[in-house]
C-alpha cells in the first residue's frame, strides 16, 4: 500500500474510532489522575462536611463563598469531581479494552518466528560460529536458560532451528492489575459516595433541612430510611440516653439518617493531661435491635470502632450533653447590689425579665469544664494554659436581635492581676471581644458590682460630688457659687459616664465648647471625673470596712473604671457568673455504612500487587537462531532484551551467552585464572 493510500486511510477513521482513541490515550489518563490527586489533597487538607457557620468562621464571607460555589466542602460529592471520576473510569476501561488482549498474547506468544536480521540489530547479542552440532548448542543454551527461571520453547524451520525463552511474564499482568484496579476503587468510592443522594436532592425527593429544630421536628422529606445504601453521619448522646438517627451535614443545613438499632451511651470517659487538655477518651455503648437475644455491649475509642451489621460506629468527639448549671444573674443597668439566682440546663431557653428593658430570651448554648488558651508570661514566652470552667450562651432581646457570650468560671491571671473574663461577638464569624472585669482581694465580683451599681444610683453620685466639691472647694476659698458650679460639673461627668462612658462626655465637650478650647476642657474634664470616681470608690471601700488604701486597691479602682467604661459597649443589660455545675457529658460518635469499602481494599490490593509487578518484575527474552556449519559445527546468533533492570541483565546475558557459544563465563575464567596464579 503507498504511503498516499495510507493517509486517506488515516483520514477516513471514523468518528467513533478517534474517540476511543482520544479515551484511551495516556495524556487524558495522566491529566485526570493529576486532578483527581489535587482534589483529594483538597477534601484531605479542608475538612469535609462540616456546618457553613464553622467554614464561615474560619475563612470570612469572601473565601466562603467562593469555596462554597467551587463546592470544595463537599469534593468526594461535587458534580464537577464525579464527571472526573466518571471519565477516569472510562478513560481506564478503554485502555484495557485496548490493550489487555495485546498483553496477554504478549505474556503467551514466544515468538517462534523471528528473523537472524532481527536478532543481530538488538542491543544485547552475539553471534560466530561454534565447535558444537546445532542439537548440542540448543540442548547447552535450553539448560543454562531453564536453571534461571525461563519457559523455553524450540522451533524447527528446516534450514535452521530457533530456541525463545522468556521470564518475568507477569510483568504483564502489572499493568492490567492496575488499570483494572483504578477502575475497581473508583466503582468502589461512588458505592460510598453521596451519589443517590444528591440525585434525590436534585429530583426533589429529599429535601435539606435548614432550620434548627430537633430530629423529631424533621420532615419526612428531610429524611433517609434504615435502607439507605451509605451514609456518613454524627450524633451527640448524653450519658445514660439513646438515640437511632444520625446527622448528615449537606451545605448549610443536615438531613435526619434512620438506623435500624438504637445507640445507648451507658458511660463516657476523657482523661485529661496536665494542661486540661484531653488526652483520650471512651464510650461503653449498648445496641439495641429487635434482631439480638438481648443487648450487644462494647467500648469503644478513637481508632476502635464498634462493627455491627455493616455500620461503623467511631468515637468522634465529645461535648456537653445538657449540663446543670447555677449562675448568678448580676444587673448592669439597674441600682441592685445582689445578684439574682438562677438554674439552667444546656441547650434549653429561658425567659428574663430585665428591669427597664422588657423580657428577653436567656439560650444556654454550651459547657466546657476546659479552655485551653494561648497565654503569654512576663518574659512574652507563649504557652498554653487551662483557663478553667465556661459557657457559652446568647441574650436575645424583643427584636429578636442577640449576642453571644462566653463567660469564665473562675477569674483569669494577667500581668499579676486577676479579671473575670466575658467574651461577646455578634456572629459565629466575630471574633470573641473580652470585658475584662476585676476581681477583689477576696476573688469576688462583688466589689464591683458594688462600684458600678453605686454609679448607676443618682442619688448616690449627687451625693459624692456635693461631697467631693465642698471638700475641694473649702481648702482654696469659700467661695458658694464657685463650689456649686464644681458640684454640678462633677454630678453631670459622673452622670454621662453612667450612661455612656468616655464616647457620652466626648460627645458633651464637643457640642457645648469651641474647636480650640476642646483639648483643654477635656483635661479639665477627665480630671474632675477622675476625682468624682476616687471618691465613689472609697466609699465602696468604706463600705468594706477598709480603712488604709494599698496600691493594690488603686489599682484596682484603674481597673474598674475601664471595665465600667466597656460595659457599654458589652450589649447585655446583666452579667452572668458561672457560680456551680453539674456536668453531664456527651460522646461524639461517628456512624458510617460503607458497602463500597471492601471493593475499595481489594482495588487497593490489587493495586499494590500491579505496581510490584510493574516495578519489582523484568519481563525478559532470549532467542537463540542456530544453523548448521559443518559437522560438528554450527553458526548460532544469541539475542536477550528486557524492559528494565538492564544493569543486572547485562550480568545475565553475558552468562547465557557464554552458554549458547560453548564457552566458560567470564565470571569463572576470572576465578580459574586468579586459582592458576596462587597456586
Amino acid at each position: 500500500m503507498s504511503s498516499t493510500t495510507k493517509a486517506v486511510t488515516r483520514g477516513q477513521r471514523s468518528t467513533g474510532a478517534i474517540l476511543l482513541e482520544f479515551l484511551g490515550s495516556m495524556n487524558l489518563a495522566i491529566t485526570l489522575l493529576v486532578a483527581l490527586a489535587i482534589a483529594s489533597v483538597i477534601g484531605t487538607v479542608l475538612q469535609q462536611n462540616q456546618p457553613y457557620q464553622d467554614y464561615l468562621l474560619k475563612f470570612g464571607p469572601f473565601w466562603h463563598e467562593i469555596f462554597a460555589g467551587m463546592a470544595l466542602y463537599d469534593v468526594y460529592s461535587a458534580g464537577w469531581f464525579l464527571v472526573i471520576l466518571t471519565f477516569l473510569v472510562v478513560s481506564t476501561s478503554v485502555c484495557i479494552y485496548r490493550h489487555a488482549p495485546t498483553m496477554v498474547r504478549d505474556m503467551r506468544h514466544f515468538r517462534m518466528s523471528v528473523k537472524e536480521k532481527s536478532l543481530r540489530s538488538f542491543q544485547h547479542h552475539v553471534a560466530e560460529e561454534v565447535d558444537m552440532a546445532p542439537a548440542a548448542a540448543i540442548d547447552r543454551t535450553s539448560r543454562a536458560l531453564s536453571s534461571r527461571g525461563y519457559r523455553v520453547r524450540v522451533k524447527d524451520h528446516g534450514d535452521h532451528q530457533v530456541l525463545s525463552a522468556m521470564k518475568g511474564a507477569s510483568n504483564r499482568l502489572g499493568y492490567l492489575f492496575t488499570h483494572v484496579a483504578i477502575v475497581i476503587i473508583c466503582v468502589g468510592a461512588v458505592m460510598d459516595g453521596r451519589m443517590p443522594m444528591k440525585l434525590a436532592e436534585l429530583t426533589g425527593r429529599l429535601v435539606v433541612e435548614t432550620r434548627d429544630i430537633p430530629a423529631s421536628q424533621v420532615p419526612p422529606e428531610s429524611r433517609l430510611g434504615a435502607a439507605n445504601r451509605s451514609f456518613r453521619g454524627t450524633v451527640e448522646i448524653p450519658e445514660g440516653r439513646r438515640a437511632n438517627v444520625v446527622f448528615i451535614n449537606i451545605r448549610d443545613g443536615f438531613v435526619v439518617q434512620e438506623l435500624p438499632f438504637t445507640v445507648e451511651v451507658r458511660q463516657f470517659r476523657v482523661e485529661h493531661h496536665s494542661t486540661g487538655a484531653p488526652r483520650s477518651f471512651e464510650s461503653d455503648l449498648v445496641i439495641y435491635d429487635n434482631d439480638l437475644p438481648e443487648p450487644l455491649e462494647q467500648t469503644i475509642s478513637v481508632n476502635h470502632p464498634l462493627i455491627y451489621k455493616g455500620h461503623a460506629i467511631y468515637q468522634a468527639s465529645f461535648g456537653d450533653g445538657g449540663s446543670r448549671l447555677n449562675i448568678n444573674i448580676w444587673p448592669l443597668n439597674d441600682r441592685g447590689l445582689e445578684p439574682v439566682p438562677f438554674e439552667g440546663n444546656v441547650f434549653q431557653n429561658y425567659p428574663m425579665e430585665v428591669v427597664d428593658r422588657g423580657e428577653w430570651t436567656l439560650e444556654l448554648h454550651d459547657f466546657a469544664l476546659h479552655n485551653i488558651n494561648p497565654f503569654l508570661d512576663e518574659q512574652g514566652q507563649r504557652f498554653n494554659r487551662n483557663f478553667g470552667p465556661s459557657f457559652t450562651f446568647r441574650l436575645r432581646d424583643r427584636t429578636g436581635v442577640a449576642m453571644e457570650y462566653q463567660n469564665y468560671m473562675a477569674p483569669v491571671e494577667q500581668e499579676g492581676r486577676l479579671f473575670y473574663l466575658s467574651g461577646v461577638r455578634e456572629s459565629v464569624a466575630d471574633e470573641f471581644q473580652y470585658l475584662h472585669i476585676p476581681a477583689d482581694p477576696r476573688g469576688s465580683l462583688q466589689r464591683f458590682m458594688t462600684f458600678h451599681a453605686m454609679l448607676q444610683n443618682p442619688a448616690v453620685i449627687a451625693e459624692i460630688a456635693s461631697t467631693t466639691t465642698t471638700a475641694a472647694v473649702a481648702e482654696v476659698r469659700g467661695d458658694d457659687e464657685v463650689q456649686e458650679q464644681v458640684r454640678r460639673t462633677m454630678e453631670r461627668l459622673m452622670l454621662l459616664f453612667a450612661q455612656g462612658g468616655y464616647d457620652a462626655i466626648a460627645q458633651e465637650i464637643e457640642s457645648r465648647t469651641p474647636p480650640e478650647q476642646v483639648s483643654q476642657v477635656t483635661e479639665v474634664f477627665i480630671r474632675v471625673l477622675h476625682a468624682g470616681l476616687q471618691a465613689l470608690y472609697l466609699e465602696v471601700l468604706a463600705e468594706e470596712g477598709v480603712d488604709e488604701i494599698t496600691e493594690a486597691d488603686q489599682v484596682f479602682l484603674e481597673d474598674a473604671v475601664v471595665a465600667a467604661n466597656a460595659i457599654h459597649f458589652y450589649g447585655s443589660p446583666v452579667f452572668l457568673h458561672l457560680t456551680g455545675f453539674d456536668h453531664i457529658e456527651a460522646s461524639g460518635l461517628m456512624i458510617t455504612k460503607s458497602p463500597g469499602q471492601g471493593v475499595v481494599y481489594f482495588g487497593s490490593i490489587m493495586l499494590t500487587i500491579g505496581i510490584f509487578l510493574m516495578f519489582y518484575v523484568a519481563h525478559r527474552r532470549c532467542w537463540l537462531w542456530v544453523t548448521p556449519a559443518g559437522e560438528d559445527r554450527s553458526r548460532v546468533v544469541f539475542a536477550g532484551t528486557s524492559n528494565r533492570n538492564m544493569v543486572e541483565f547485562d550480568k545475565e546475558f553475558g552468562v547465557l551467552s557464554a552458554a549458547a557459544l560453548g564457552r566458560q563465563p567470564a565470571s569463572d575464567r576470572d576465578g580459574a585464572t586468579q586459582q592458576q596464579g596462587a597456586s
